[in-house]
């Protein structure tokens, strides 16, 4: 039994040390990854993390954190644990399967964070993976009836496009000529970054095998429009609504992909020689009303900044998940920022790039990553994103490149 005068241990500084992810593919039958299996996709992550990690050995890793919003086929049977021995660790690391929907990833992520943390482990992988040609988006979900009897939620809460659709009614502000601006400058940022060489070095080629076009190799995202203009978005249909607002050139394409990542106490990734990419300074879920969830992301950054002492002007870059284009400007319009911010998704988003739901969270805190060794100015930035069924998530990291930044010993947050 512990004496009276016990004390819990001290809070430990926890960092992302890097993070990968394969190109993302359309989700259709002639797809980059139609014939390619779920799991065999973030074992490629996996296995890239270790490979460019030699200092890292396998056996140091206490856990395999790894999302998916459909665990079913390819993506079910506890994927932390099957990822973990298909990569070849140990037998003696664990693993587990998360679903938070599209904040899956992120929520691997704060999971093990917290436990390293705490204490209990030292090194972990978080991560995760959505087929959504295999697994399309509530494939063969049933939900409970008393959600629409009992008028626990309103009939197009289980609807995302409908609910972006009820972000446009409620806020008036937040136009169809908002959002066809917006979705057009996400494409044309993602066409700069990749131009410049930013996208590139965090993706992990796959070998593909078509029964019908053989072997190939997945080296470049599929889903970008590079060149798409308002005019061309203007006339396209809104399929959520009859004259709606939404439309494919606002909404992330539906996708096929992985992402994982590894986490560390700062004190084992200096013994251990890992480098400190970012330092994670705190994080906050919120739930909101699930017929407009895509302003999930406001509250849970208020608590986020709450927890962390920090104000949104301390924030110097943002990495806002593109689920729709009306959800990242209901955001910014929350917390006083410009449509065009430079600080906001520098390299553009999911609206370009594609929204494998569970994995998404991981790309985000990659890509602010790499902004910030490119940024060593900017000392704070967030990742956030909305979940489905009304929930938020964010994520407060700090720069290690900034000035200001100091390395300690492994204690106090």
């Amino acid at each position: 039994m512990p004496t009276a005068s016990a004390r819990p241990p001290a809070p430990r500084r926890v960092v992302f040390v890097d993070g990968v992810r394969t190109p993302f593919g359309r989700a259709r039958k002639d797809g980059l990854y139609a014939h390619t299996r779920a799991d065999d996709l973030v074992v490629k992550t996996v296995r890239e993390l270790l490979r460019r990690h030699p200092g890292l050995p396998p056996e140091r890793i206490d856990e395999v954190a790894i999302a998916a919003t459909t665990q079913q086929g390819d993506q079910g049977l506890t994927l932390g644990r099957t990822v973990g021995v298909l990569a070849g660790l140990p037998r003696t690391v664990p693993g587990y399967a998360v679903d938070r929907m599209c904040a899956g990833a992120m929520t691997a992520v704060t999971n093990v964070a917290a436990t390293i943390g705490f204490g209990a482990q030292d090194v972990a992988v978080a991560g995760g993976v959505e087929h959504m040609g295999h697994h399309p988006m509530g494939f063969d979900a049933d939900p409970n009836p008393r959600f629409l009897s009992e008028r626990l939620v309103a009939p197009d809460a289980l609807n995302m496009g409908v609910t972006a659709e009820n972000l446009h009614d409620r806020f008036p502000a937040l136009t169809r000529e908002r959002a066809d601006a917006y979705g057009v400058a996400s494409q044309a940022r993602y066409a700069a970054a990749l131009a410049a060489g930013q996208i590139e070095p965090d993706l992990v080629p796959v070998a593909l095998r078509d029964p019908e076009r053989g072997w190939g190799l997945a080296t470049a995202d599929e889903p970008p429009r590079p060149g798409t203009t308002v005019e061309q978005i203007a006339g396209l249909p809104t399929p959520f609504r009859p004259g709606g607002r939404v439309t494919a050139g606002t909404a992330a394409p539906l996708t096929d992909g992985a992402a994982s990542c590894v986490l560390a106490a700062e004190d084992v990734a200096a013994e251990l020689g890992l480098p400190t990419r970012m330092r994670l300074v705190s994080f906050a879920y919120a739930g909101v009303e699930p017929e407009i969830m895509g302003v999930g992301p406001v509250p849970a950054t208020r608590k986020a900044l709450e927890r962390s002492g920090l104000t949104i002007d301390d924030i110097g870059l943002f990495e806002i998940n593109e689920a729709f284009a009306v959800q990242v400007l209901a955001f910014l319009d929350a917390f006083g920022i410009a449509d065009d911010d430079p600080r906001v998704n520098p390299y553009g988003g999911a609206i370009a790039v594609g929204h494998p739901l569970a994995s998404s969270g991981v790309r985000l805190m990659t890509q602010l990553a790499r902004q910030f060794e490119e940024r060593p100015e900017v000392r704070y930035g967030l990742t956030t994103m909305c979940v489905g069924l009304g929930q938020g998530g964010t994520v407060i990291w700090e720069n290690p490149h900034h000035p200001e930044y100091e390395p300690t010993n492994g204690s106090q947050l």
